[in-house]
């Protein structure tokens, strides 16, 4: 008789169960916060963002807002955006204290548009479009540029920002390439005392952008984080006929050129990743002099660098927008 009354009992209780529990889903689990999707690098204190150098050109760059939550939100969600420049000064202090040749700048309106500070997240979506329209020709890489943007408050309280900072802000490292920027090993580069049988080598250096066909380095093993770094800009522009000139800015070092080198491009696909296509640029057998004119104040010290430097880059061929198909 017992067992009679708890069967139609409990499955009564069973229906009111599912029936509480499919409600509780049909609620906002969460909250409706607004974040830019700009994963910060922690180490650097940024986030860094490739755009294809275009001289005398613009190019559009789409950084998506997302809404959090579980459910859509139900109606057009407008987010204001602002220009952030107080956390990028706190980041400069907390990386660099007072080596303030290494702050990262906050690039001038020159360099880019924002036609508006608006970004619609329409009703039944979790994501709006920030079009960041930017302007690099003439840029000068030796300073790190950063674009800092926050996500203000609402002013009528439709949505609410992030309570996390790193969520909340987005701070843009803005680093522009063409075909040849980028990573160099330079394993058979040799850099040494002029007239000296010792020579130095390093792993790798950096190419930064010049302009659509031009790429400085650093003279010899100056370093990216040299206090007088700008004195030792080599210009490699490398021409159509496959050959390279070379020259320098600033004369105070002293730039003379021994040998011209020749620069040739080559491509082959992965043989196990058919999607992935390897391209190498080969910059060769050149050989130039310069003075280190700042480590001893007063004493110049003239150095000889020569031979080969080379840059891979890995190209998903899948992908149509080209600074996404570069694995950087």
């Amino acid at each position: 008789m017992k067992e009679r009354i708890y069967y139609p009992l409990l499955a009564v209780l069973m229906v009111l169960f599912c029936a509480a529990c499919n409600e509780e889903w049909t609620d906002e689990q969460y909250e409706h916060y607004v974040s830019f999707k700009a994963p910060m690098n922690y180490a650097k204190g940024v986030t860094d963002i490739y755009v294809k150098y275009k001289p005398n050109g613009m190019i559009t760059y789409q950084l998506p807002l997302i809404m959090s939550g579980s459910t859509m939100a139900g109606s057009d969600t407008e987010v204001q955006v602002a220009i952030d420049s107080d956390t990028l000064k706190s980041i400069n202090w907390e990386y660099f204290h007072n080596r303030k040749d290494l702050y990262y700048r906050e690039l001038t309106s020159g360099y880019y548009e924002l036609n508006d500070m608006k970004v619609m997240i329409p009703a039944g979506d979790c994501m709006g479009i920030l079009d960041i329209n930017f302007k690099l020709s003439g840029i000068d890489l030796v300073d790190k540029w950063v674009l800092p943007l926050t996500i203000a408050e609402s002013p009528t309280g439709s949505y609410e920002p992030h309570p996390r900072k790193n969520y909340k802000k987005a701070l843009l490292r803005v680093i522009p390439f063409n075909d040849y920027s980028g990573t160099y090993s330079t394993t058979t580069m040799q850099v040494g005392f002029k007239d000296a049988g010792n020579k130095m080598t390093t792993n790798e250096r950096t190419a930064f952008v010049v302009d659509e066909h031009s790429i400085f380095f650093y003279a010899g093993l100056i370093n990216e984080e040299e206090l007088e770094r700008r004195k030792y800009k080599i210009i490699f522009t490398l021409n159509a006929d496959g050959t390279v000139t070379l020259s320098a800015p600033d004369p105070d070092i002293h730039f003379k050129l021994i040998k011209n080198p020749t620069w040739k491009v080559t491509e082959k696909m992965d043989a196990s990743l058919p999607y992935l296509k390897h391209k190498t640029i080969t910059i060769e057998n050149f050989k130039y002099e310069f003075d280190d004119v700042t480590s001893v104040p007063g004493t110049p010290i003239s150095y000889t660098v020569e031979g080969t430097v080379n840059m891979e880059r890995k190209i998903n061929i899948q992908i149509p927008d080209e600074d996404q198909a570069i694995e950087w």
